[in-house]
C-alpha cells in the first residue's frame, strides 16, 4: 500500500500491543508520521523506532492529545504567568475500564501515559518515583497509586485504575496546588476551577451551549492534528515528539521498578 499510495504522512492507529513493527515499517518507508500512545510496551523497541528516525531526520510524532484538552490549555497559560505561585503539589487521578491489553502493566502504559506526560508538561520533569500496586480483581496489575518528586521541588500523586469505570462523574481529575493559587481539571474537558489562595471567589471556565469543539474529548485529537499538520507543512519539529513517548515509559517502568522493589527509584533526565 505504502508504494501504490505515496502518502505524505501517516497515523498510525492501532491494537495498543501492536504499534512496533507497523511503526518501523512506515519509519524505514521514511514516511513522517503520527504514532498513537503508547509507543510501545518495550523500551528497547521504542529506542529502535526513536533512532530509525533519527537516521532519517524523520517527523515522528506521538497523540498525547490530553495536553490540547481547553481546561489544560488554560491551565499551562496559568502556570505560567504565575497564577498559581511556586507550585507544590500536583495530583492525577484517572480510571474506567480495562481495555483489551493482555500486558500484566498495560494500565499504566497505555492509560496512565497520559497522567505521567502531563504531569510533566504541567509541573516540570519527574525525578523519582515510588509505587504500591494490588492485582486484587484481575489477575494483572489493574490499579496504582504512585508517588512523585518534581525537579522543582514539588510532589505529586498518580491514581490510575482498571477497577473503576468511565460512566463515573469526576472519573478523571487533576489538581495542581501552588503558593498562591489551585487549578483544577474535571473530565479533561470538562471544567478548569482556578482559585487564589484565601480568596472565595473562583473563576470557572466550562464550555458553553454551542461550544462542541472544545467539551467533546475527541475533538482534543483534532486540535493536536490541526497544529501537528502546520508543523509538518512548515518543515518543524512535530508538537508532540514521539520521544515523549519513550519518556512515559521510562517513567512507567521506574514505577514498576518501584514497587518490584519496595523502594524509591531515581528517574535520571531524558537524554
Amino acid at each position: 500500500m505504502l508504494d501504490a499510495e505515496q502518502p505524505d504522512f501517516v497515523s498510525l492507529s492501532l491494537p495498543n500491543e501492536g504499534h512496533f513493527d507497523a511503526t518501523l515499517e512506515i519509519i524505514e518507508a521514511g514516511i513522517p508520521l503520527l504514532a498513537e500512545k503508547p509507543l510501545v510496551f518495550e523500551l528497547d523497541e521504542a529506542r529502535i523506532l526513536l533512532d530509525a528516525a533519527a537516521q532519517r531526520d524523520l517527523f515522528f510524532a506521538i497523540n498525547f492529545n490530553h495536553r490540547y484538552a481547553e481546561p489544560v490549555r488554560r491551565t499551562r497559560e496559568a502556570v505560567e504567568r504565575g497564577d498559581l505561585g511556586d507550585l507544590v503539589f500536583a495530583s492525577w487521578r484517572f480510571g474506567g475500564e480495562p481495555g483489551t491489553s493482555a500486558h500484566p502493566h498495560a494500565n499504566l502504559i497505555e492509560t496512565q501515559c497520559h497522567g505521567l506526560d502531563m504531569l510533566e508538561h504541567l509541573c516540570g520533569r519527574i525525578t523519582s518515583v515510588m509505587s504500591q500496586m494490588t492485582k486484587k480483581t484481575q489477575g494483572v496489575y489493574s490499579t496504582l497509586v504512585v508517588a512523585l518528586e518534581f525537579a522543582n521541588g514539588a510532589v505529586g500523586s498518580l491514581v490510575g485504575s482498571y477497577d473503576s469505570s468511565y460512566a463515573y462523574p469526576a472519573t478523571h481529575l487533576l489538581e495542581l496546588n501552588g503558593t498562591i493559587g489551585r487549578a483544577v481539571v474535571e473530565d479533561t474537558v470538562k471544567r478548569l476551577t482556578l482559585s487564589q489562595a484565601g480568596n472565595e471567589t473562583r473563576t470557572v471556565w466550562e464550555a458553553g451551549y454551542f461550544n462542541d469543539r472544545d467539551r467533546e474529548f475527541h475533538r482534543t485529537f483534532d486540535k493536536h492534528v490541526d497544529v501537528l499538520l502546520d508543523a509538518l507543512r512548515a518543515g518543524d519539529p512535530p508538537p508532540i515528539h514521539a520521544r515523549d513517548g519513550l519518556r512515559a515509559l521510562e517513567l512507567a517502568y521506574a514505577i514498576i521498578s518501584s514497587f518490584e522493589g519496595g523502594h524509591r527509584v531515581e528517574v535520571p533526565a531524558p537524554q
